[in-house]
């Protein structure tokens, strides 16, 4: 019985030494079991590096293990072990369903219990208890030296669920943490190690669990020969906890600890010599970083490197590429392997997508080393899917979850056809499972023929009883289910019998056929897991009740727990992964990418259910557990030291300066540590580029990668900008390439590409819009917006998909309506406006509403307890709008006298028609809110009102542009009629828009009824232009004194109008606009019918037309594209309009 250490530091060849001593005592023929112990991590490449130094015939004789794998050798030699093992996955299953019969009971988890990620935190704890030999037994035993209460509450707690787990875990199953605890147990029946030589390896520190193993092999070896990555020899006891080998310290003294209990003799140690390191013998740098890294003080390295590099990067993404392309460089230029690469991260997830994108389009083979979490794999979607169905009651996105698989027998058309006529009518609970057919007509944004749609219906209907008659079964069989067994017994027939396990193997063998080997590898793994979890269910928990939405957050525990590791498809490939799975000495050539603050070092990790205090504290009362957050940092150090120390013959680091959202990165520490080192290090950049032949060089790799630079460069040529002559060369080889030539021309010709449709056909913008034209007046305005789109939405009828929902249009429609039937109440039943009984108009607005509701006008009201609120509030709004229109009424001599006038074939009056140059005849429909009349002199004046739901402006200027062109033009049509048609002298008085709202007033707890009255008013004051005539103005606001709070005008004191203060226009300004809004419309409807499909979207200082259009995806508007360009309208002064306006009259 004796131990002896092997020192050495990082790549002095401890690894080797073990291999040769091994070799050198079988040569010798001795007659005792031969033992190499490895994390198991690195048992398969220590196997593979055993059989390299061992012939066959020799290398049956040592045995390579891991604790896990002497583990099961010793069960299997003399028993121990007669329950099945239950993984990560059943643990965190069992402790969901431990803690939900606890939660109740628990003082501190009660409501963490709830929080996402709590049960996977517990678990690691019970973990951390049972490597630690913590038991229980032992934590009840030790409340009482606790005073602290928090703590005492938290241990109590943990104590519960940990009880109660080890007592239902024991029934049918073992914990794999328990291995090494029986395994203590049985190494004394066993003869395996009897009188062996182990080595151990590869190892920086032991678990309690695994050095009670050690000291039970101690007791029965010859010898343990262990390496320790140090060079410390006869330094005490003494541990400098900043020292970066303070972790292996820490170790040797335990063993030191173990002997000495033991009365075991210490060996003399073996120290390697580290001058030159075995592994950087070809490499003065890397061994000078090395010895110097982590020395205090240490030796400054003055010449030029070449073996260590750093890069200083844009961003992540160039980062990579240059990694690519410095990859390709070495394979291509010194007959580098890719096997003998690696690129490592201390932020994987960061990196993966990208590493994967540029790696492809470079041709670097490669594999990421990390096990692969199973949440997204659509078989695990599919079963969690379905049963979030049943749970959630049939809510769109579980269901369409569900079906967008990929698994079940419905087509993608079949899928948008179902999902557009859900998504339109709100479809959702029982009427997925109504056996009554779907008969909701309004599916489409388009009118259909009546055969049409029947047609369409059917086949709806007979695609959601395709699509949903699995799922349905699926919950009539699980009604009146309520044990965990009787759950999964459900499920699995389920899964049978959409035939899901014939699916996934055609799946395997597609992924197969089309070189996909992870693919493959990944789904023959899911079935069996998925078995797998259902059995551990069935033994752990299979009797007990619970609900369905407990058994589906149980299954979702337990899939979450899964992770797939695949094995590499080839050998030669660079492997990429995460610093802490750094496992193969291989390495020759090492990329560290992301060396930046908070990447490279790790973090400090949270703390966790147990503060460092708290470990302290336990700690000291003889609880040991877990290191604190502090020992972890130290021991970050030696992982620092080992990843640096990995390669043999060049190491380049490289940081980015700002991550993929322009947010500012800092280098890490260790770049300014090495730069302190070495003084004149090779350090290159992407930021400043530099010009010459050796830099456009670096540019020139695989195919793909460099075609996209050609591309570039060829369009800085056309540009004028000089490029270097070795891009001509490079054209001329694609050129010259058949695989290349197609792309070559397609891309040369993109250059001349403008993102512009001017014009088309005139026979064809007729076959569109229709002859004669007939178009409303909010039409022409939208042209005048941006005539593309105008073009997508009434040439192309383009739609949104519908979808059932309240929008503000829908909104606006159904006050209009509802206002429009309360007008005309008010006239068959001969009231007026300024005389109507508030409490009756009420009462008639919430009948008018309810009946719309009844006859389904606004079927989505009737939706939920949200629209129930949104009907509340229509009602509010309604009940304030006809008070307001009361109270104005009240104030002046204009009386209400149309509502929602008509401008169409069978409209009041017949469309505005407006005479082309041509000659043709464009005919204008439309509706106006209402028309208030004053008789008045011999003349009718008129005051047209537009009801708004939203706020509007009256603008000149945007009249001058065509954007506000509607109340205008019916102001002009009415006028003619009344001349034409009636012999009516009219007169223009005003044109406004009400807002219909309820506004909120502020401090109205301060304010009288009458105060909050003329807040309202005033914040509801209308927009408009007014008729500058202060007999006409006092006929609408019979009250106005300075500022009207229902018109926009200000009267002076003289009773003048204050024009700088007043939105008005004399009566020949007008006549002068009348003119013009025909002048514009006239001008509009022939560019129209020209056939101008202009992308040219109109941009003012307060917005464009752009900023809520929905066919920017169409048009793909974009000003840094050649011919995008917006049509730019400056806000004028209303001199200016009026100035500019008279001008385009005159020509």
């Amino acid at each position: 019985m004796s131990l002896r250490f092997i020192y050495g530091r990082a790549g002095s060849g401890k690894s080797q030494y073990c291999l040769n001593s091994i070799k050198k005592r079988i040569e010798e023929d001795i007659d005792r079991p031969l033992i190499l112990l490895v994390p198991e991590q690195f048992s398969f490449q220590a196997e593979k590096n055993l059989i390299e130094v061992l012939d066959e015939k020799t290398g049956f004789k040592t045995q390579v293990l891991s604790f896990k794998r002497m583990a099961y050798r010793v069960f299997n030699e003399v028993g121990g072990i007669t329950a099945k093992h239950m993984n990560e996955s059943g643990k965190s299953m069992l402790l969901y369903n431990i803690i939900e019969d606890n939660k109740n009971n628990l003082k501190v988890f009660k409501k963490a219990a709830k929080r996402q990620g709590f049960i996977t935190t517990i678990s690691d704890i019970i973990t951390e208890f049972k490597r630690y030999n913590i038991t229980p037994e032992i934590i009840l035993n030790n409340l009482e030296n606790i005073e602290e209460d928090n703590l005492k509450y938290k241990m109590e707690d943990l104590a519960l669920i940990f009880s109660q787990f080890e007592t239902r875990l024991h029934k049918n199953y073992i914990d794999n943490e328990d291995d090494l605890t029986i395994l203590v147990e049985k190494l004394n029946k066993s003869k395996q190690f009897d009188n062996a030589e182990i080595w151990i390896d590869e190892f920086s520190s032991f678990s309690p669990q695994e050095y009670s193993v050690l000291e039970k092999l101690l007791l029965k070896s010859y010898r343990i020969n262990i390496t320790l990555c140090t060079d410390y020899l006869n330094q005490g006891r003494f541990v400098d906890t900043t020292d970066v080998f303070s972790p292996i310290k820490n170790t040797e003294n335990k063993l030191l600890q173990i002997i000495e209990d033991n009365n075991i003799k210490l060996d003399k140690p073996i120290a390697l010599n580290c001058d030159p390191c075995a592994r950087f013998k070809n490499s003065i740098e890397l061994q000078h970083l090395e010895k110097n890294m982590f020395s205090f003080p240490y030796k400054e390295y003055k010449n030029e490197t070449k073996d260590i590099c750093m890069l200083k990067t844009l961003n992540q993404f160039t980062e990579i590429e240059n990694t690519a392309k410095d990859i390709i460089k070495l394979c291509r230029d010194k007959g580098c392997r890719f096997k003998d690469i690696a690129v490592i991260t201390g932020d994987l997830e960061g990196y993966e997508n990208i590493i994967s994108s540029v790696f492809l389009q470079y041709n670097i083979p490669f594999f990421i080393d990390k096990k692969r979490e199973i949440n997204n794999n659509p078989i695990i979607v599919l079963i969690l899917s379905a049963l979030e169905v049943l749970s959630k009651n049939w809510t769109y996105e579980s269901v369409f979850r569900y079906l967008k698989t990929g698994l079940l027998d419905i087509n993608n058309e079949e899928m948008d056809i179902l999902e557009n006529y859900v998504l339109a009518n709100g479809i959702k609970g029982y009427q997925w499972t109504n056996d009554k057919p779907w008969e909701h007509k309004s599916f489409s944004n388009y009118e259909l023929e009546d055969q049409v749609e029947k047609e369409l219906l059917a086949k709806i209907n007979d695609i959601r009883y395709k699509a949903m008659e699995p799922i349905i079964s699926l919950n009539k069989n699980l009604k009146n289910k309520e044990r965990a067994k009787e759950f999964c017994e459900v499920l699995y027939e389920f899964l049978c019998s959409i035939n899901l396990p014939d699916k996934i193997q055609n799946m395997i063998e597609d992924f197969r056929a089309e070189g996909e080997v992870e693919k493959a590898s990944e789904y023959n793994q899911i079935w069996n897991i998925v078995m797998e979890v259902l059995d551990q269910i069935v033994e752990a928990i299979g009797g007990e009740k619970i609900s369905l939405k407990e058994f589906f957050k149980i299954l979702q525990t337990g899939f979450s727990e899964y992770e797939i590791g695949l094995i590499p498809p080839t050998l030669d490939q660079v492997i990429v992964g995460s610093i802490t799975r750094l496992r193969s000495h291989n390495i020759n050539i090492l990329y560290i990418v992301g060396v930046n603050d908070g990447i490279f070092p790790a973090p400090l990790k949270e703390e966790g259910i147990l503060s460092d205090d708290d470990r302290q504290f336990l700690g000291d009362k003889g609880l040991e557990i877990a290191k604190d957050t502090k020992s972890i940092a130290f021991e970050e150090q030696f992982l620092v030291y080992s990843t640096l120390t990995t390669p043999s013959k060049y190491l380049r680091l490289s940081y980015p300066i700002a991550d993929g959202e322009g947010k500012t990165l800092r280098p890490s520490i260790i770049i300014s540590r090495i730069k302190k080192i070495f003084t004149n290090i090779c350090e290159e950049n992407d930021i400043v580029k530099l010009n010459g032949e050796e830099e456009e060089l670096k540019n020139i790799s695989s195919a793909k990668p460099t075609f996209n630079y050609l591309i570039s460069n060829l369009r800085k040529d056309i540009e004028g900008v000089k490029i270097d002559n070795i891009w001509g060369d490079i054209y001329k080889w694609y050129f010259e390439n058949e695989f290349w030539i197609e792309k070559l021309n397609r891309l040369v010709k993109g250059f001349d590409y403008t993102n512009q449709s001017k014009y088309i056909e005139t026979k064809k913008i007729r076959n569109l819009y229709g002859k004669p034209l007939k178009i409303s007046v909010s039409r022409v305005e939208k042209f005048s917006q941006c005539p593309f789109a105008y073009f997508v939405q009434y040439g192309l009828k383009a739609k949104d998909r519908k979808i059932f929902n309240l929008s503000y249009p829908d909104l606006g429609i159904f006050m209009h309506s509802i206002l429009e039937k309360f007008s005309h109440e008010l006239e068959k039943k001969g009231i007026d406006w300024d005389t109507m009984d508030l409490n009756w108009a009420e009462e008639e607005i919430d009948k008018l509403i309810n009946e719309e509701l009844d006859n389904k006008s606004l079927d989505i009201l009737n939706s939920s307890k949200r629209y129930e609120y949104v009907t509340k509030s229509v009602k509010k709004i309604l009940k304030r709008s006809i008070w307001l229109i009361g109270e104005h009424i009240k104030r002046g001599n204009f009386k209400p006298s149309y509502y929602e006038l008509s401008f169409d074939i069978d409209g009041d009056y017949p469309p505005i028609a407006m005479e082309l140059h041509s000659g043709e005849v464009v005919n204008l429909i439309g509706r106006v809110d209402r028309v208030d009349l004053l008789q008045k002199d011999g003349a009718t004046y008129l005051k047209i009102i537009d009801y708004k739901s939203g706020t509007k402006e009256f603008k000149l200027s945007d009249v001058y542009y065509g954007l506000q062109l509607q109340l205008l033009i019916y102001l002009d049509a009415i006028l003619t009629e009344l001349a034409e048609r009636f012999g009516i002298d009219g007169e223009p008085g005003a044109l406004l828009y009400l807002k219909l709202d309820d506004p909120i007033v502020k401090n109205i707890v301060d304010m009288s009824d009458k105060e909050i009255e003329k807040s309202i008013i005033k914040n509801l004051k209308m927009k408009g232009l007014i008729l500058n005539d202060p007999n006409i103005i006092k006929d609408m606001d019979n009250i106005i004194s300075g500022i009207s709070d229902i018109i926009p005008v200000m009267v002076k004191k003289d009773g003048g109008v204050s024009e700088g203060r007043s939105s008005v226009a004399t009566k020949e300004e007008f006549e002068t606009l009348r003119k013009y809004v025909r002048y514009t419309i006239i001008e509009i409807c022939e560019e129209m019918l020209e056939g101008n499909i202009e992308i040219k979207p109109y941009k003012k200082k307060d917005g464009s037309s752009c900023d809520y259009c929905i066919y920017s995806s169409v048009c793909k508007f974009d000003t840094e594209i050649r011919g995008n360009k917006y049509n730019i309208l400056i806000d004028k002064k209303d001199e200016e309009v009026w100035e500019a306006i008279k001008k385009k009259l005159e020509c």
